[in-house]
């Protein structure tokens, strides 16, 4: 679930902004090394396993090599090499970019497979309280969903509340590639729903692909529900500050340098999401084209030409998300900067209209949803503005009005 889909708490934010000093200092000391430590995770021992490892005498490649160079390693081995280490490390493969994707799907089942056995016997530990044998039956009924035939699991680690990735189409073939994007809440548990579903990674992500489709049929595309990062839980500091979209940008752009092919990519980000967007622009590769931002609190710049990026950046808000009462502005660390949405910003404005809040820009139907599935697919010239007689098509190659109120 994205962050910001319950009702607002603006007075929240207004005291973190009045008490900026204070957060600015727990944030320089050793407030911020405690809460960015961890520990030695089960992904970090398949790594380090993954390090002391050899296949037919030969040592194995730094898993943190470019995905360059990991693409050419693995294509070097026989399909029965390959299994043979997913097998032996499974979340290292799963999580290694530059790893061929199918074999990354295969290596996360198993991984998958391996942690439900865990916690189908954190269940029943007796040495648990109630809470946590109910954790540990919330997780293994993620695990059995996430198991199911079919699904294309990208990224995953176990570790805290959860990270995990998880793709919609055909990766490799794809001609046009979007990246989801979602903000603060989103955990393992939280990725997908089933009331209200478009509100949660894996729901946005599906609307989104069943939209390309229907906006451009003969086009492949694929699209990637990305919960990799650890989001900010609630309304609480970490979501008033960069913190945390400083560690997703890298994560971000990890998972950008390691996707196969070269087909153009479109980053859709929603609400802090798209804090962690502002923050990874400046070093994303060149084939991303777009940056279409909904209901964003902010980027952490003052204009779009800060974000320092060739791709062209897009923004929307709904009339009736609360978002827009939260103060657009940064001070000592807190705030994300300027409104996307402003004309002093530059970015190009898109309708959004019928979204219904912070959390629905992504449910069929709406023009928020019609509007990023043509900005994904390169359909410029059937977006539709924010505004009557806006210029937000203006200059994009293939366009042939000025837009559309």
């Amino acid at each position: 679930m994205t962050s910001f889909d319950t009702s607002p708490q603006l007075n929240v934010w207004r005291a973190l902004l009045a008490l900026a000093v204070v957060f600015v200092m727990l944030a320089t000391t050793g407030w911020t090394a405690l809460h960015s430590h961890r520990e030695s995770t089960a992904l970090q021992a398949s790594l380090d396993k993954w390090g002391h490892g050899s296949i037919h005498g030969l040592h194995l490649p730094d898993p943190k090599a470019a995905p360059t160079r990991l693409g050419r390693f693995f294509a070097s081995l026989s399909p029965a090499d390959q299994d043979r280490l997913a097998r032996r490390y499974p979340l290292a493969v799963g999580n290694m970019n530059g790893a061929p994707v199918t074999l990354r799907y295969r290596a996360n089942h198993i991984a998958l497979e391996q942690q439900l056995r865990v916690e189908k016997k954190r269940m029943h530990d007796s040495r648990l309280s109630a809470a946590g044998q109910q954790d540990a039956g919330r997780r293994m009924h993620r695990y059995e969903s996430l198991l199911a035939p079919g699904r294309q699991i990208l990224a995953f680690d176990p570790e805290g509340s959860g990270r995990i990735a998880e793709v919609f189409g055909d990766l490799d073939k794809a001609r046009r590639i979007s990246v989801v994007v979602p903000g603060v809440d989103t955990d393992l548990l939280t990725f997908q729903r089933t009331d209200r579903q478009y509100t949660a990674p894996v729901g946005m992500a599906k609307a989104l692909y069943a939209a390309e489709r229907a906006q451009s049929p003969t086009t492949r595309t694929a699209v990637i529900a990305w919960a990799d990062y650890t989001a900010p839980d609630g309304l609480g500091v970490d979501a008033a500050t960069g913190l945390r979209a400083g560690e997703g940008a890298v994560r971000l752009n990890a998972l950008l340098g390691g996707l196969p092919g070269r087909a153009p990519v479109a980053m859709v980000c929603h609400s802090y999401g798209s804090v962690v967007c502002g923050v990874a622009a400046h070093a994303m590769p060149r084939r991303v084209t777009d940056i279409a931002v909904a209901a964003s609190p902010g980027m952490r710049v003052s204009s779009a030409s800060h974000l320092r990026t060739s791709a062209r950046v897009w923004a929307m808000r709904d009339a009736t998300d609360w978002i827009q009462d939260v103060p657009y502005l940064e001070l000592g660390g807190l705030g994300h900067g300027a409104d996307p949405v402003s004309s002093g910003f530059g970015a190009r404005v898109l309708s959004a209209r019928d979204a219904q809040g912070h959390a629905g820009y992504f449910q069929p139907g709406t023009d928020s949803l019609r509007n990023l599935a043509d900005v994904a697919v390169g359909a410029y010239d059937e977006v539709t503005c924010a505004r009557e007689n806006d210029l937000c098509q203006a200059g994009v190659p293939g366009t042939t009005t000025a837009g559309r109120a």
